[in-house]
């Protein structure tokens, strides 16, 4: 008996579930052992807290302490090291890694296409999406807000904020659809997705040596990681406004930075480059961005 562990909302139930369902459909028995992290006890502001491994610290500890077999992670929020008696085993296909601004009303777009926020509330608690959305929208008022998927979008609808900014693939993966609510999903042109965001990655202890290659798909894991060199080379966590998106664009391969304004510079920074491979795409980004 193969033992999951998760969190305990809803979406990383539904991850977790779908995980136990592909390890039986391979003749692999599972169980899901939820576990409580720091992430979700703690109910301040991510760029108030110190370190990284918010949502995974607790669920590694597991692993190493034998209490589970495989944890269940979005890949965005494991910290790019890993502890030394673990490793990441799989990495399934990516779901959508877009943003998705969601709405109680219809919302207007500007002379040049994006959605006008300016005088609205936009709940998010993500550095990374506020300065996004503040370079487009300067005028656009900005309110912390924290829960899961459904928590957030009832408080949306009880009053704190007029737009939420959520995960294309979160919304996808608990197959939101309210016909009473509107949702704009955002290319990478527009807010450049978190780095792996949308990947999930499939942890075990160091010495496993059960085959789950079912569970892996070679393109996710190669662009996302990817996005993570580049995370790990700006020394970024959770608390840095930091978007990272590769994507095959014809025959070849694109990247899209983007860095809100910290330390000396006033101004957000935005990169994109093409390159035939990934590694060399990795590699040049890192160059011209002095990396």
């Amino acid at each position: 008996m193969i033992k999951i562990g998760t969190r305990g909302s809803k979406l990383a139930l539904v991850q977790a579930h779908w995980t136990q369902a592909q390890l039986q459909k391979n003749g692999l028995d599972a169980s899901i052992e939820i576990i409580r992290t720091k992430g979700d006890v703690v109910k301040d502001r991510f760029d108030k807290m110190e370190g990284k491994g918010f949502f995974t610290a607790e669920i590694e500890q597991a692993l190493l302490d034998g209490t589970i077999d495989l944890a269940v992670h979005c890949l965005k929020d494991l910290p790019t090291q890993s502890p030394p008696n673990l490793k990441i085993i799989a990495i399934p296909e990516r779901e959508d890694a877009r943003d998705c601004l969601v709405a109680k009303q219809p919302l207007e777009k500007n002379a040049d296409g994006f959605f006008n926020l300016n005088g609205l509330t936009v709940g998010t608690s993500s550095n990374r999406r506020v300065a996004g959305l503040q370079a487009r929208s300067p005028e656009a008022r900005f309110t912390p807000i924290r829960g899961n998927v459904p928590t957030r979008i009832q408080k949306m609808e009880d009053g704190v904020a007029d737009v939420i900014v959520l995960a294309c693939a979160g919304l996808n993966r608990l197959d939101i659809q309210r016909p009473d609510l509107h949702f704009y999903p955002l290319s990478a042109l527009e807010l450049v997705p978190a780095p792996a965001q949308g990947a999930l990655a499939m942890q075990v202890r160091a010495d496993e040596s059960r085959d789950f290659n079912f569970l892996h798909h070679p393109f996710s894991a190669a662009v996302s990681e990817g996005e993570r060199r580049i995370l790990s080379a700006m020394e970024g966590g959770c608390q840095m406004p930091l978007g990272v998106y590769i994507e095959a664009v014809d025959q070849a391969f694109a990247i899209h930075v983007f860095q809100g304004a910290i330390g000396n510079r006033t101004e957000p920074l935005f990169f994109q480059h093409r390159a035939p491979s990934i590694d060399q795409l990795v590699a040049d980004t890192m160059k011209a961005l002095n990396l």
